[in-house]
């Protein structure tokens, strides 16, 4: 299994440099470039390469999961937290914090659902810093007074 692996590294390696040697010199405009043939191969092997690293991380780390109970417990616990901060900072998400008509007036098409989307987004975003930060400082108090 390694040396097959290990061929089709090479592989891959060796049409990626075969491609970047087809690329367009720097004398063509960018966005005639970036619609060229190898600019679009070279594309498509880096979403088969990110393809095959995203399943291979996720059939391992999965099969570690289910491997270990207590893995999988406190894996699931911090999922719920998760899943609870994002319903919490849905919920304290308003919608009506932007002027919908001046967003129109400017050419923004925008509803109170999107900005409700990007409230709770941002809401999530700050729970989540305030937890960060809170767990550093709870360490280093756990850990200054420890001594």
């Amino acid at each position: 299994m390694y040396k097959i692996v290990k061929i089709a590294l090479v592989v891959l390696g060796l049409v990626g440099v075969v491609l970047w040697l087809m690329l367009p010199d720097g004398k063509m405009p960018a966005a005639e470039a970036a619609q060229s043939g190898p600019m679009g191969a070279m594309f498509m092997l880096t979403y088969a390469l990110m393809a095959i690293a995203v399943l291979f991380s996720l059939f391992f780390s999965l099969r570690s999961q289910f491997s270990n109970p207590e893995s999988l417990k406190k894996s699931m616990f911090i999922l719920g937290g998760f899943i609870l901060v994002m319903a919490i900072a849905f919920v304290l998400a308003t919608g009506s914090d932007v002027n919908l008509d001046e967003m129109a007036r400017r050419g923004i098409d925008t509803t109170e659902g999107t900005v409700k989307n990007i409230g709770a987004g941002l809401n999530v975003f700050f729970i989540l810093t305030i937890i960060a930060v809170g767990a550093m400082l709870w360490g280093g108090l756990k850990k200054m007074t420890s001594k």
